[in-house]
């Protein structure tokens, strides 16, 4: 530990809880690195021979070549509207550089966190174009010369970075297999040319934490690490502590502290904005440590905004066992850029609902949505199938939910907080 870790140590249950609450997003992060980074690289094998090992391969790029659905459980509120590239970069041996095709007309994005969960830093549609281009990614030491082909050049603040991709994707075969094509174009590399791949022990299963506290041993261990590499955000004053037993009553609260508070930033109707960063959390830690529990990699607010709806208009809390409608008017859509989508999450683990139709989203890209006779645009939510010319969206049968409504490249009705949001009523 470096002598700035332990220059205020803390040892009261309540300390002990506020070091959490800021060091959570570190674990959470360091946790989704070792669940989705690869154990194979496609030249240089297997980052070890034992499978139980936690070596893994960073600065690669791996590729969901689907759209995420029930099954998938490494990422909470995951989307279902766009196929990901991902990647993990560790700058303590150089920059990388990340190239990346020709979009045609597409939406995508590299949307890039460091480690505190900040979105600092975008390449794509909205902030750098849909041409073929290749950016420098650099940690905060580096003063090296920047070559004359690199489009876009981005300081990291600390070495571990998270670089997630989103390419939209159509239902279509055809366009599944284009879209394929143009993520293995996504590919990172050193100044030199040559691999930028590293392995690295993850010291995780990428299970340990995912609905439960772990160890102290083992928080202590990772937050400590990251720590190493990954300086406290300008402005705040790092707190932690050397109290064990103080770990050990402060993290299970905490956690389930998180999964259950209140969500902040009411826009009227029973929605509530979880997440609303633009570049940096600033000094806003708890609702960093929130958003790290459960919607972790989420973008900025320019890139993507996700109004959440946990209650219906008489504020009660959706439930599998009652039916909804939600209304948008004819001319009162969301109003984005890009596109828009409303997602069903069970309330118990964030995780997408399975149903017989396997529609886990409805949005103004899905085939088939059905006006009304005065041009508005209704979306039933039930468990049951409310029969021919609806516009269904599964919720599970017998248990609570939360529906998300994504907004790519929200306008700034959205941004600033003027947009009048439906209620979802019981029918």
């Amino acid at each position: 530990m470096t002598s700035s870790v332990l220059s205020m140590p803390v040892t009261d249950d309540t300390a002990a809880r506020a070091a959490v609450i800021q060091t959570l997003p570190l674990f959470e992060m360091m946790r989704m690195r070792a669940a989705t980074t690869a154990r194979r690289h496609p030249t240089l094998g297997f980052a070890s021979v034992d499978r139980d090992s936690r070596l893994r391969w960073v600065n690669q790029f791996t590729h969901t070549h689907r759209r995420l659905g029930p099954d998938d459980s490494e990422v909470v509120s995951p989307n279902n509207d766009t196929v990901f590239s991902n990647a993990w970069l560790d700058l303590s041996q150089g920059p990388v550089l990340i190239d990346t095709p020709d979009m045609g007309d597409r939406y995508w994005t590299l949307g890039l966190l460091d480690a505190w969960t900040n979105p600092f830093a975008y390449v794509g549609r909205r902030t750098t174009g849909n041409r073929r281009q290749r950016t420098l990614v650099h940690g905060p030491q580096w003063r090296g010369e920047v070559p004359a082909d690199v489009s876009n050049v981005i300081a990291a603040p600390g070495l571990d970075i998270w670089v997630i991709g989103r390419v939209l994707v159509n239902d279509s075969a055809a366009d599944l297999e284009q879209v394929r094509g143009l993520q293995t174009q996504i590919t990172a590399r050193r100044l030199d040319g040559s691999d930028a791949a590293l392995r690295v022990d993850t010291r995780l299963n990428g299970r340990s934490g995912a609905t439960t506290a772990p160890s102290v041993a083992l928080y202590r261990a990772i937050v400590e690490e990251a720590l190493e590499r990954n300086p406290v955000p300008d402005g705040e004053r790092l707190r932690w502590t050397d109290s064990d037993a103080d770990l050990m009553a402060a993290l299970p609260r905490v956690f389930e502290e998180l999964r259950e508070k209140d969500q902040p930033h009411a826009l009227g109707g029973g929605w509530a904005l979880p997440v609303a960063v633009r570049s940096h959390w600033g000094d806003d830690v708890l609702t960093r440590a929130r958003v790290a529990r459960n919607f972790i990699g989420a973008l900025g607010m320019e890139e993507a905004m996700y109004p959440t709806a946990e209650v219906d208009a008489e504020g009660q809390a959706l439930h599998g066992s009652n039916t909804y409608e939600l209304r948008f008017a004819a001319d009162g859509g969301p109003r984005v850029d890009a596109f828009w989508s409303l997602t069903v999450y069970r309330r118990s683990d964030c995780l997408l609902v399975a149903n017989p139709i396997h529609r886990y989203s409805i949005g103004d890209r899905t085939p088939g949505l059905q006006r009304e006779a005065d041009g508005s645009l209704v979306i039933r939510l039930q468990a049951d199938d409310p029969g021919p010319g609806r516009n269904w969206l599964p919720t599970p049968p017998r248990e609570r939910f939360y529906v998300v409504l994504r907004l790519y490249q929200p306008r700034s009705e959205h941004l600033d907080y003027r947009y009048a949001y439906p209620a979802l009523r019981r029918t």
